[in-house]
């Protein structure tokens, strides 16, 4: 379904992603790993195309949509759930889904709001709230909502465990598995790196902004590199995630 080649992004003299490759298919849940300042966020902003590549070709359902808006990549199906959730908290949770059916022509879109509801009962009891009474998990679930009222073929997630409670860490994994199994093919950037192998099918590790290994989610677990880099600390483990209540 997606398909990156050769994907570099620069920002002055700053090389963030250098001769990247990847590809994402149909249904597949495929994760990226990295510690901070990897590129991993350079890698998706330029997917979604927040930023044009030096160089590189991405091609989403064979369609070629390195140059493209996005905008156009948003109609195409591909959609970025943002670190930092960037929900506009000025606006209710109402609003913010509405947002997310903005390009959209359909006479559904109200439906699939619902829906949304339907799936996270607690945004559906602050609707008319300002979305900045949500908790950080809260704001995850409405982030992940705007994003399902598009109707994606593809979800983008930037860092989604970032700042949640250990509780809500597990539920929202669990999430991400069943919009999988709903159809959606997922692109994961996160730095839970066990939790991330435990729902991938396939796995990259970009260091330094180049992807230096590329495997198996099962492989990338035993991968000793990868064992002692990422997997050794507490800061991947889910009872020791950043404190922000659900």
């Amino acid at each position: 379904m997606l398909e990156v080649s050769g994907l570099d992004v620069r920002y002055g003299r700053t090389h963030a992603v250098k001769n990247a490759t990847i590809s994402v298919g149909e249904g597949e849940i495929v994760t990226v790993l990295g510690a901070n300042g990897a590129g991993k966020t350079s890698l998706l902003r330029a997917l979604q195309g927040a930023v044009r590549p030096a160089s590189g070709r991405i091609v989403f359902d064979g369609k070629d949509l390195t140059g493209a808006s996005p905008s156009a990549r948003v109609r195409a199906g591909m959609m970025l759930v943002p670190e930092g959730r960037q929900i506009f908290v000025s606006m209710t949770v109402h609003e913010n889904l509405q947002m997310g059916v903005y390009l959209r022509s359909d006479r559904d879109a109200a439906r699939d709001i619902e829906a949304i509801y339907d799936r996270f009962p607690n945004l559906a009891e602050r609707r008319d709230m300002k979305a900045s009474v949500l908790s950080g998990g809260e704001q995850q679930m409405l982030a992940i909502g705007r994003a399902l009222v598009g109707r994606p073929r593809l979800m983008m997630l930037d860092e989604p465990s970032l700042g949640l409670s250990p509780l809500f860490v597990s539920r929202l994994f669990d999430l991400i598995v069943e919009l999988n199994q709903s159809g959606i093919g997922i692109l994961l950037v996160e730095q839970n790196t066990t939790m991330a192998l435990e729902v991938a099918a396939r796995g990259y590790v970009l260091e330094l902004g180049s992807i230096v290994l590329e495997d198996t989610a099962e492989s990338l677990a035993r991968n000793p590199t990868l064992t002692e880099a990422y997997l050794g600390g507490h800061q991947n483990s889910p009872s020791h995630a950043a404190g922000e209540n659900a």
